[in-house]
C-alpha cells in the first residue's frame, strides 16, 4: 500500500541519519520494516547490489545532504525534477527517493516482501511548501466530506471493507510515524495524508452502491482531487526537516 511505501521510510529515515538523529544501522532497520530484504543497485563505486546499511553509508560518502520523496502519477509528477529518463522510470513505479548532493534518485521495485532499488542520475527538487500543501489537504477533506459520507460500505467488496479496517490503523503507532527530527505538525499531516490516500484508493476501486453515471463521475473526480492533495501533503511532510 502506498501509505506505508518503502520510499516514505527511506526518505524520512535517511534524513534522520544525515542530520545525526540516528545511526545508519538504525535507519536501515527502520527502512526495512517488515520486509525480508532491500538491496540497492547502481550506486557509484559499488558495482554489485548493496545492502541497506552499506547503501546508506555509500550515499553519505557520496555527499548526500538531504532526501526527498516523490509520489508522481501521470499528469502530476510531484517531487520529480528530471531528467526525463528518470521521470519516466519513477512515474512507472509511482514513487522514488531523490538526493541532494550526489544528484541521484532511487526507484523501488517490489518483489513479494522484498524491495530492489535502482539508483539513477536525478536532479534534486525544490522542497514543497508544507504550509500550502497542508492547507490544500484540509480544503480537499472538506470538499470530499459529502462524497465520503455517501459511500455505501456494506455493498462494497469484502476486501474493500478489510482495507478500511487497515486504514484506521495507519499512523497509530505501528511504525508508520515519521523519523526523529520531524516536527509534530509534519507527523500529523503525514498520518492524515496516509489515511486519506488509502480511503481514496479503496473508494476508487469500486463504484459502491450503484448510483447514476453522472454521480459516479462526480464522486470519482472528488476522490481523485483528495488523492492528489494527500500525495502532495505527504511529499511535503516528508521533506527534510528544518528548525522551527
Amino acid at each position: 500500500m502506498l501509505t506505508t511505501s518503502a520510499s516514505v521510510r527511506f526518505t524520512v529515515w535517511t534524513n534522520a541519519m544525515l542530520t545525526g538523529a540516528c545511526d545508519p544501522d538504525t535507519a536501515a532497520q527502520k527502512i526495512l520494516g517488515e520486509d525480508v530484504g532491500h538491496h540497492v543497485a547502481g550506486l557509484p563505486g559499488h558495482p554489485s547490489p548493496a545492502t541497506l546499511p552499506v547503501a546508506l553509508n555509500l550515499l553519505r560518502a557520496a555527499g548526500a545532504k538531504q532526501a526527498h520523496l516523490a509520489l508522481p502519477v501521470p499528469g502530476d509528477p510531484i517531487g520529480l525534477a528530471g531528467p526525463p529518463s528518470f521521470n519516466e522510470v519513477a512515474l512507472e513505479s509511482g514513487e522514488a527517493v531523490l538526493f541532494t548532493g550526489p544528484e541521484l534518485g532511487l526507484v523501488p521495485a517490489y518483489v513479494g516482501p522484498a524491495v530492489q532499488w535502482t539508483a539513477l542520475p536525478a536532479a534534486s527538487p525544490q522542497p514543497a511548501d508544507f504550509g500550502e500543501a497542508d492547507r490544500a489537504l484540509r480544503l480537499a477533506m472538506i470538499e470530499a466530506a459529502d462524497s465520503l459520507a455517501a459511500l455505501d460500505v456494506a455493498k462494497w467488496k469484502p476486501e474493500v471493507a478489510d482495507a478500511l479496517i487497515d486504514i484506521r490503523r495507519i499512523g497509530s503507532g505501528r511504525g508508520d510515524d515519521l523519523a526523529p527530527g520531524y516536527p509534530s505538525r509534519a507527523v500529523k499531516s503525514a498520518a492524515t495524508a496516509r489515511r486519506l490516500l488509502a480511503i481514496a484508493d479503496a473508494a476508487l476501486e469500486d463504484d459502491g452502491a450503484a448510483i447514476t453515471t453522472i454521480d459516479a463521475d462526480l464522486r470519482r473526480r472528488t476522490l481523485v482531487r483528495l488523492s492528489t492533495a494527500a500525495r502532495r501533503a505527504l511529499v511535503a511532510a516528508c521533506a527534510p526537516p528544518t528548525a522551527d
